[in-house]
């Protein structure tokens, strides 16, 4: 997957967590907490579904570097990079 892959995907993931949530204004840099309304147990649902849709493993120490969409992408990529789109 290239970088605009993930994001599309980490979109996905979040419109179905927050679905009432408009990310079509999503600033990369700024952390996801500042933008939408996510709590502890959503942050552990995009973790979930990132190891059942993709086999993502992200270890708990790690889950700081997933605060915002560019942190999420620059993480993923070399985890995601044999993954396809739609997996």
């Amino acid at each position: 997957m290239v970088p605009e892959d993930i994001r599309q995907v980490i979109i996905d993931i979040l419109s179905d967590i927050a679905p009432d949530e408009d990310l079509s204004q999503l600033v990369d840099s700024v952390p996801f907490r500042e933008q939408i309304e996510l709590d502890s147990m959503d942050f552990l649902d995009i973790v979930m579904e990132l190891r059942k849709r993709y086999r993502v493993q992200i270890p708990e120490e790690d889950y700081g570097q997933l605060a915002s969409m560019d942190s999420t992408v620059n993480y993923l990529l070399p985890r995601m990079s044999g993954a396809t789109v739609g997996s």
